[in-house]
């Protein structure tokens, strides 16, 4: 196997390798308002050979009400349980895609996997809607893989925690970016979680303006410009992400490691955790000069 991708893929390069058994296409298409429609839009039409992955059902550990976020982060067992069931081993090149540009559930499992270590990983640049304005081949119905042997070699770095994230908040030489739109931010608007505001501390980054209006990343040379803006100074490795549920956050490690910028950090939790205990500070408005 000659190419391995890491970051993002374009459809034509992966229109090339639809018959390759080292090769894994996973459709993760989710809609948070109807958790099944993304099952039912897979099943009408999809990439020939990929398999379906569920946000909430594969990608997600339960919920502990009162003490997780909405899409808590899985535990290696479950992780590395779910990547043998879907026929991924250390041989396999993996293509995830969505409908959001890859920032739903194609860069959440992106990032479990580059967590339990599989680099060979790599979100479809464009997304779904692309792949069908190309006139690229479908097929419909439930494909499946034959499971392999999944061994993890877990990355613990890549993920922090609600007691990490209040020590990184006030460390001068540590940058806490919140990943969603600044309304949420600011607090002005909080259409799914019972609270609305921000981490005290964070500066606000909006995933969406990782990509172009076409849906499909911004330039490298672009996403440069942004990245090395917000981060100043602080490098990659000591950058942390959130969003509302540690989903869409994970976009914006996306774009920033295919900027070649550097590899930031998660805070899975996200702030549908943060708010889960009265004691943490809630900030509103705009981030402090």
């Amino acid at each position: 196997m000659n190419a391995h991708y890491q970051t993002l893929i374009s459809a034509h390069q992966l229109s090339t390798q639809l018959h390759d058994p080292h090769w894994a296409i996973f459709d993760c298409r989710f809609y948070l308002q109807n958790p099944a429609q993304g099952k039912e839009e897979y099943l009408q039409a999809h990439i020939p050979g990929a398999v379906y992955v569920h946000l909430e059902e594969d990608l997600s550990a339960p919920i502990i009400p009162g003490q997780t976020g909405r899409h808590p982060w899985p535990s290696v067992e479950q992780a590395a349980a779910l990547c043998s069931r879907l026929g991924i081993d250390e041989h396999v090149q993996v293509i995830a895609y969505d409908t959001a540009g890859g920032s739903l559930a194609a860069a959440r499992l992106w990032w479990t996997l580059r967590w339990l270590g599989h680099e060979r990983v790599a979100v479809l640049d464009g997304g779904w809607q692309n792949w069908v304005a190309l006139g690229l081949p479908t097929e419909s119905g439930e494909a499946r893989r034959s499971a392999r042997r999944f061994t993890p070699r877990v990355q613990p770095h890549l993920v922090v925690d609600v007691q990490q994230v209040e020590e990184i908040r006030h460390a001068p030489d540590w940058l806490l970016v919140d990943a969603r739109m600044p309304e949420r931010y600011r607090g002005e608007v909080e259409p799914i979680d019972p609270i609305a505001g921000h981490i005290p501390g964070a500066l606000n980054a909006p995933h969406p303006l990782n990509l172009t209006p076409k849906g499909k990343f911004r330039s490298k040379e672009a996403l440069q410009r942004r990245y090395a803006k917000l981060l100043g100074k602080i490098p990659a490795e000591r950058t942390v992400f959130y969003c509302g549920s540690g989903v869409t956050s994970i976009h914006n490690l996306l774009a920033m490691l295919h900027a070649g910028i550097g590899e930031g950090k998660l805070y899975p939790g996200s702030w549908s955790e943060w708010i889960t205990d009265d004691n943490r500070p809630i900030a509103t408005g705009e981030a402090p000069a």
